[in-house]
């Protein structure tokens, strides 16, 4: 006997399918939105229904924006001669949430990840490239995560444009602040070291 309604059921399929959603999840979701007024469903239909035809990719940075270019290539008080580089929108409202970025940004929408069919063809990489070739450009910023295909993708992009005259840095990594060190792991700790910083220099 069938005790879930097939609107509901098709309701959870559909949201087990976003990321990080079980079904468990998605069967709180559902029925949480079908306790809602329909006037509040409706509105989420309608959302959903209009994102696509809202959003598109800015022409400078392709990050998802409602105007192109998007906010911030279009602020005046930002610097655009300073670019941060990182994989995915998400980063880059991570981020942003910092205020401690003036710049301004290139998405890649991914990593270089071979295994998964992924090189520098299906990223944003060659307009990187005329970006920071274009003469308007002093520093890039590879803001891409520590996993494996993140630091590839920052190694891959350090070596791309190393003969271009601009300053190429690294998101610098390491032990998160309030850790104890006893508790970090190796990988952390190394990159920590790595990624020091001079305080003082005697003579």
């Amino acid at each position: 006997m069938r005790v879930i309604p097939p609107a509901l059921e098709r309701l959870i399929g559909d949201l087990s399918k976003l990321p990080g959603i079980g079904h468990k999840s998605a069967t709180r979701l559902a029925l949480y939105i079908l306790r809602r007024p329909a006037a509040d469903a409706q509105k989420l239909a309608d959302d959903l229904l209009t994102l696509h035809g809202s959003i598109r990719l800015c022409h400078r940075c392709f990050t998802f924006s409602e105007t192109d270019p998007c906010v911030i290539c279009g602020d005046p008080n930002r610097n655009p001669r300073l670019i941060c580089v990182v994989e995915e929108p998400g980063d880059q409202i991570a981020i942003e949430k910092t205020g401690a970025h003036r710049g301004v940004y290139h998405i890649l929408h991914g990593v270089i990840a071979p295994m998964d069919g992924i090189g520098p063809a299906e990223l944003k990489i060659r307009e990187l490239r005329q970006r920071v070739t274009s003469g308007q450009v002093d520093e890039v910023l590879l803001a891409t995560s520590s996993t494996v295909p993140g630091e590839a993708t920052a190694s891959y992009l350090a070596e791309l444009l190393k003969e271009s005259r601009v300053r190429i840095s690294r998101l610098a990594c390491g032990i998160p602040l309030g850790m104890d060190i006893k508790y970090a792991d190796e990988h952390t700790l190394a990159k920590a070291i790595e990624s020091r910083q001079l305080i003082k220099h005697f003579p």
